[in-house]
Parts: C-alpha cells; structure tokens; sequence
C-alpha cells in the first residue's frame, strides 16, 4: 500500500466512501474527522450521522481540527477526512502564517511512517464566490491540494460514484 493516498472530489461524489473502501483492509485504523463540531447546524450534524455509520467499528475515530497534533501523536494507519478542515483552520491567518502552517502539515505528512489516506475537496469550478472568505477557501484549498498531489504516492478524483487515478492519465505540470 502506498504511504500517502490523496482522493479528491467535488461534493457528493463519493470521495469519503471511496476512501473508506480503500481503508477497509485496516482493522486499526486511526479515522480522523477533521472539523469543527457545528452542534447547532443539522445539516452539518446529519452529514456526520451518515459518515458515521459507515465507519468499520474497530477504527478508532479522532475528531478535530488539530491533525499536526494527531501526525505528531498517532502511529496507525489514518484517514483525514477531510483536509477542508485543516484549510478553514488557516483562514485568519496572514499569509507568512498561512504558509508555515501548510508547511508544518506538509512536512508532518512526509515524515509519518504509517500510510495515510487523505480526503480532499474540490472547489473553485464554478462561479468566483462573491465573499473574500469562499474566495481564500478556494486559493489555500488549491494550495493544499496542488502540494499533496506532488507527495501523494496515489491520486485520484471521484465523480458521479466513480474514482479515476489521476496518475495514470495526466502529465505533470
């Protein structure tokens, strides 16, 4: 199995269940929901309740908005689900903060002796959000997932159900 295994893709396409797929052959697991926990959105709250019951109960399940302290501490297997998390956690930052923030993960991701499985989003193909906030949510989230893709060992996107390995058809850039 490779040691970093990026999946990404837009909402509802299967990503988080792809991943999970993959991250089936583990029975110890480390599952780490990384976001804030939003108790009083029900949306957000049903989204989880679905995600969880999906979960291979032998997987122990973090959940946080913290991943360079569970890089640091776990030693099994993990999914990251998702890196989203780790982006919204970096939006007030200036950007010199932003970018040794990216880089603490980056480094983090590269020295974790585990194989780790990381679920991203894709946003930004579309209309240009109309607020400064959607606008550096999408700038840091491409940021984020252009670094991953160059250190994943595995890449792949999911659409409408399926995943593609994105390595098998593109051409660096």
């Amino acid at each position: 199995m490779p040691k970093i295994v990026l999946i990404t893709g837009g909402r509802k396409s299967g990503k988080s269940k792809f991943a999970e797929k993959i991250a089936s052959e583990y029975s110890n697991l480390t599952y780490v929901a990384l976001s804030e926990s939003r108790p009083n959105d029900s949306d957000w709250q049903t989204r989880i309740k679905i995600h969880k019951s999906r979960r291979n109960l032998n997987w122990k399940t973090i959940e946080t908005e913290e991943i360079i302290n569970v890089l640091n501490s776990e030693k099994n297997p993990l999914l990251i689900d998702s890196i989203g998390g780790f982006v919204t956690k970096g939006l007030s930052m200036n950007i010199k903060d932003w970018e040794l923030y990216k880089n603490r993960l980056l480094d983090s991701l590269s020295i974790y002796k585990n194989t780790i499985i990381i679920v991203g989003e894709q946003v930004g193909w579309g209309l240009v959000s109309e607020y400064k906030v959607g606008n550096l949510f999408a700038d840091r989230l491409g940021e984020v997932l252009n670094a991953l893709t160059k250190i994943a060992d595995n890449n792949w996107i999911t659409i409408n159900g399926k995943a593609l390995r994105l390595d098998d058809i593109f051409i660096e850039i």
